[in-house]
């Protein structure tokens, strides 16, 4: 009986300008034991599920981690008889910090570990961001800290950024955004004018999060392909980034497609997180904060025998 651990951290994607393509690691993880058996008296598939939003994790072959991991068993030809799944949720479902993406990078991660499957990080990233559809949470969630990642036709391209010890404010409404809701506010084009706004941006975003720069961090987070659609799908979260600005927050972003809203800024954390917080009271919204650190490991794999 061989067991693999897994941490993957939080991330937030489609960080500022950064749509499908740039990604921050964050320091909430999700946590999942994989135990595989060739015994034939044990039950094929078992699943505990804990932590925050235990209830809304799947016991079954339904399951995210399940799904993804079966993939890697499928494709190296190993698989154990048995598999006792143990995933522990620090990372809420549905918020937009990449909760889906931790399942899907620890199930390829933990099977491929668990039957020496041979493959790569590299490999296990490509088959993760194919399965996901875009690299953006996966990526940082992979490698750790600022993550940009460019799929072309010849294989995907990624690059990650060191970048000093910032704390990201995250401030999550209690309100669940279908993601197919926030995919079809999506206009089918963007105007020139808006994409040469955006890319003029990242290279300008990256290069503030290196330096911790707020000053540009403040212009260089600023988006036109998304955030004006979805803002107005979650109640009070224009109100929201209002009064994060005034409380000192010197950027602001949609986290993934939302409903978090993630803040920088080098002083009044809590001052930020509260003022975000009222403006969603004011919609009848509760909702919850982290001050959180930026996550440099990235997925970390234990093997037990």
């Amino acid at each position: 009986m061989k067991q693999v651990t897994v941490s993957i951290p939080a991330t937030s994607a489609n960080l500022g300008p950064g749509f499908d393509c740039l990604g921050l690691a964050l320091s909430l993880h999700n946590t999942f034991t994989l135990t595989g058996s060739d015994s034939p008296t044990v039950s094929p598939l078992t699943i505990e599920a804990s932590g925050v939003d235990a209830h809304k994790i799947p016991t079954d072959a339904s399951n995210l981690f399940v799904q993804s991991a079966e993939i890697i068993f499928a494709k190296v030809g190993k698989r154990p008889f048995s598999l006792h799944l143990q995933q522990h949720n620090c990372i809420p479902v549905g918020s937009g910090l990449g909760s889906s993406s931790t399942a899907v990078l620890g199930g390829m991660l933990a099977a491929n570990a668990l039957v020496d499957g041979g493959l790569s990080r590299a490999d296990i990233l490509q088959l993760a961001t194919d399965l996901e559809g875009h690299p953006d949470n996966v990526a940082p969630a992979l490698y750790g800290g600022l993550v940009l990642g460019v799929q072309g036709e010849e294989g995907l391209h990624i690059e990650q950024f060191p970048i000093p010890s910032l704390q990201a404010t995250v401030i999550l409404p209690d309100f669940h955004l279908l993601t197919s809701e926030a995919r079809a506010a999506l206009p089918s084009h963007i105007p020139l004018k808006d994409a040469i706004f955006n890319t003029s941006r990242i290279g300008l975003l990256i290069h503030a999060l290196q330096t911790a720069n707020f000053g540009k961090l403040n212009i260089a987070m600023q988006d036109k392909y998304h955030q004006p659609y979805r803002i107005p799908l979650i109640p009070g979260m224009a109100e929201a980034f209002a009064a994060a600005r005034c409380a000192g927050a010197a950027a602001l972003a949609l986290s993934g497609a939302g409903p978090s809203l993630i803040a920088f800024a080098p002083a009044n954390h809590q001052a930020i997180a509260t003022a975000a917080q009222e403006a969603f009271a004011q919609a009848g919204l509760t909702s919850r904060t982290w001050l959180l650190s930026l996550d440099t490991e990235g997925a970390c794999v234990t093997i037990a025998h």
